[in-house]
């Protein structure tokens, strides 16, 4: 027999937040895949460039690192312990896309010290979303 724990409120506020976080990381992939010539041609100089220039295999570690995020977010939510592996599938798209930002594109150089910010958050809630799933699958909370 499967010894399964009560969920606690902090558990269902952490899912709706990451569900909320991945489901606007989704989006953000969305806004970046479908722009517009016309949307782009709005943009900086430099953030255009940026843009026309990002590999398939960059765009498509963006791809999983959002959309695994999300399946992972809503997989924690049915209680289910794959959610982890979701989570750490992301973390890795998460990963290489930095890389690519940071070492190849030079996205620091077009955004800088302010374009840190927001890589800082995703890395922590990616490590925080697998650590938490973890001590959930530890605890019987996710099945």
């Amino acid at each position: 027999m499967h010894n399964s724990q009560k969920t606690t409120t902090w558990f269902w506020v952490l899912g709706v937040l990451f569900f909320i976080w991945n489901a606007m990381g989704a989006m953000a992939y969305l806004g970046q895949a479908l722009i517009t010539p016309e949307q782009l041609a709005l943009l900086p100089e430099d953030q255009r460039a940026l843009l026309e220039m990002t590999p398939a295999w960059a765009t498509s570690a963006f791809a999983i690192a959002v959309w695994g995020g999300l399946v992972g977010a809503i997989l924690m939510l049915l209680r289910k312990a794959f959610s982890q592996l979701m989570f750490m599938a992301s973390f890795v798209g998460v990963l290489v896309q930095m890389f690519y930002n940071f070492f190849i594109a030079g996205a620091y150089d077009v955004y800088g010290p302010g374009g840190l910010i927001m890589p800082v958050m995703v890395l922590i809630i990616g490590i925080y979303s697998i650590y938490y799933t973890g001590q959930c699958k530890a605890n019987g909370i996710l099945r």
